[in-house]
């Protein structure tokens, strides 16, 4: 069977080699006054930026592309970035978490993007009207995902059990389970009110974002903070390099 998707269509799904292949094909939309791929939206007519959280989709053979977990790292892995609000089986989109900015740099490249950079992403974050939050100044409870359940207290809680040393180690911090626990990662655009003028969703909580800082910056915040490195849109944390990844960071891609 030949693969192939529609615009503004559910891609047509084939079983080969007993997993599911869904095949793309590049599109343009217009969005916020200028001419953006599929998926994202125009800053000001001066670069585009992914309207969601990045999922991301492992590249098969001959192009073909399937579905990857986002509880799983990319490690090994040839994947793309894609900005989409549901997956090939149409479910509610997860965006990829487990990722280091190097290999979130790769994905954004493999779609024909670039991971944002600073000035790019707080531009989008802000929006037309610059604002600490993307919908405003002043902090509003329930607006983005910045309220969540402490999943990894919940695994690995150390009253009683081992020291902070031990409990946050590598493999912990990579455990596949912590944004399974309900109330902690949120499809993309779940939480409607978080977003912002130029109609870009999730930019504050749910994950933190990989920018292209190559000594490794990652900003917004996640589903449980987004106000000690900063609030909201001025979120930063510098405190890991770029081949950090654990369950709290993810990216979105420029263009």
């Amino acid at each position: 069977m030949k693969l192939a998707s529609l615009v503004g269509s559910p891609p047509i799904v084939a079983a080969a080699l007993g997993v599911l292949l869904v095949a793309t094909l590049p599109d343009a939309a217009e969005a916020g006054g200028g001419k953006c791929p599929e998926g994202m939206v125009s800053i000001r007519g001066a670069y585009c930026i992914d309207k969601y959280e990045a999922a991301t989709v492992e590249i098969v053979a001959r192009g073909k592309v399937r579905d990857h977990s986002p509880f799983d790292p990319v490690e090994g892995l040839k994947v793309k970035a894609v900005s989409r609000r549901a997956d090939s089986r149409g479910r509610p989109q997860l965006p990829q978490a487990y990722i280091s900015r190097d290999e979130a740099e790769v994905a954004c490249k493999n779609a024909g993007k670039h991971l944002c950079t600073d000035e790019e992403w707080i531009g989008a974050c802000e929006g037309k009207k610059p604002t600490r939050y993307p919908y405003g100044d002043d902090h509003k409870s329930g607006y983005c995902n910045d309220e969540a359940t402490s999943s990894f207290n919940h695994y690995y809680g150390t009253e009683g059990g081992p020291p902070a040393s031990e409990a946050y180690s590598w493999a912990n911090m990579n455990d596949p389970r912590l944004n399974q626990l309900p109330g902690t990662l949120a499809p993309v655009a779940r939480f409607k009110r978080c977003r912002n003028g130029f109609d870009v969703y999730d930019m504050v909580g749910n994950l933190h974002e990989w920018t292209s800082d190559r000594s490794g910056t990652f900003r917004g915040g996640y589903y449980l903070d987004t106000k000690i490195n900063g609030e909201g849109c001025k979120y930063r944390t510098m405190a890991h390099g770029p081949k950090y990844h654990d369950y709290s960071t993810g990216f979105r891609c420029c263009k």
